[in-house]
C-alpha cells in the first residue's frame, strides 16, 4: 500500500482489540520514524510508548476516549516557527505509515494526559508533547464514547470543493476541471483528518502556485499551548504534496504573501510553488 493509498483507506480508531502490536511492526515503526521528514528544520522526535511497559509510577491515559490500545507513538517538540506546520506534516506521514502496516490509529490533540506522556518520554522544561496516537487492531465493536465522538465530528461529512477551493482569489471557487493534473491533490486534502473535522484549510490557485490559507473558528483551540489549527494546516499540506509526488510533480514551499484579500477570519500561511504549469 502506498501512502496515497493509506490516505484513502485511514480512519479515526478509538476501540481497539487489546492485540499486542508485534515486535516486527514496532521496529517497522521506528525504522520509518528515523528516515521521515517535513518541509522545515524544526526540533522534533517522536517515541513508541507501550502503557504495559511504562513506569507504574506515570498513569498513562486518554481520558476514556481510546479504549483497547496499549501501544502510542508521540510527539516531542520546541516551540518555534513553522512548529506547528511541520509536526503536522510529519506525523500524518507517520500515521499513513502506520496505516499502511494495517494498524488503526487516531489524532490525539487534547484528549490524553499530556503530563504524564512528558514524563514517560522524558521530556524537558522547554518542550512539549502536542500530540500523540495509538496504534492497534481496530475493534469492530465500538465503545459508547466512541459512537458519540463520531457522531459529534461527523468525519465522513466533508466541505464541498466550492467552499475549500479557489481561483486567483476568493471570489471565484475552482473547478475540478480547472485543477489539471492537482485535481487529485485537492481531493487528497479535503479528506485529510483535523481537530474535531473543522476543515480549516483554504487553497486559492494562482497558475502553478497554491497558497494555502487558515479559515480560523473563532475562539477554537485556546487550551492548547500551541496552534492547533496551523496543525491541521500541516496535515494537509502533508497530503497535497505526497499526492504530486506520487503523481510526478515537485515543487517547493515558500512565504510568498501573495497579497490576496481574505474574508473574514482567513489568513494567509505559505504556498506551494509547483515546478509544472497547469
Amino acid at each position: 500500500m502506498d501512502l496515497r493509498d493509506a490516505m484513502l483507506k485511514r480512519k479515526s480508531v478509538r476501540t481497539y482489540t487489546g492485540e499486542p502490536v508485534p515486535e516486527e511492526i514496532k521496529q517497522k515503526l521506528r525504522n520509518y520514524i528515523e528516515t521521515v521528514n517535513g518541509p522545515f528544520n524544526t526540533q522534533m522526535q517522536f517515541g513508541i510508548i507501550d502503557m504495559k511497559e511504562a513506569n507504574p509510577g506515570i498513569k498513562l491515559g486518554t481520558y476514556g476516549f481510546i479504549k483497547g490500545a496499549s501501544t502510542f507513538i508521540c510527539a516531542v517538540v520546541k516551540k518555534e516557527k513553522r512548529m506547528e506546520e511541520n509536526l503536522g506534516y510529519v506525523f500524518e506521514k507517520i500515521i499513513l505509515y502506520a496505516t499502511s502496516l494495517g494498524l488503526g490509529t487516531c489524532w490525539l490533540g487534547g484528549t490524553f494526559k499530556r503530563s504524564e506522556f512528558g514524563k514517560a518520554l522524558g521530556v524537558g522544561s522547554d518542550e512539549l508533547v502536542p500530540v500523540v496516537t495509538p496504534v492497534g487492531y481496530e475493534n469492530e465493536k465500538k465503545s459508547l464514547i466512541d459512537n458519540i465522538t463520531v457522531a459529534i465530528a461527523k468525519p465522513a461529512s466533508r466541505k464541498d470543493w466550492s467552499e475549500l477551493f479557489f481561483d486567483n482569489d476568493f471570489t471565484r471557487p475552482l473547478g475540478k476541471e480547472d485543477a489539471g493534473v492537482f485535481q487529485e491533490c485537492l481531493d487528497m486534502v479535503r479528506i485529510a483528518p483535523s481537530a474535531s473535522n473543522k476543515q480549516p484549510w483554504r487553497i486559492v490557485r494562482d497558475r502553478n502556485v497554491f497558497h494555502f490559507f487558515i479559515c480560523r473558528t473563532p475562539g477554537y483551540g485556546k487550551l492548547f499551548n500551541y496552534d492547533i489549527q496551523k496543525l491541521d494546516l500541516g496535515i494537509a499540506m502533508c497530503h497535497f504534496e505526497l499526492t504530486a509526488q506520487q503523481i510526478g510533480v515537485s515543487g517547493r514551499w515558500d512565504d510568498l504573501n501573495p497579497g490576496i484579500p481574505c474574508p473574514g477570519n482567513t489568513e494567509y500561511l505559505l504556498s506551494y510553488i509547483a515546478e509544472q504549469n497547469i
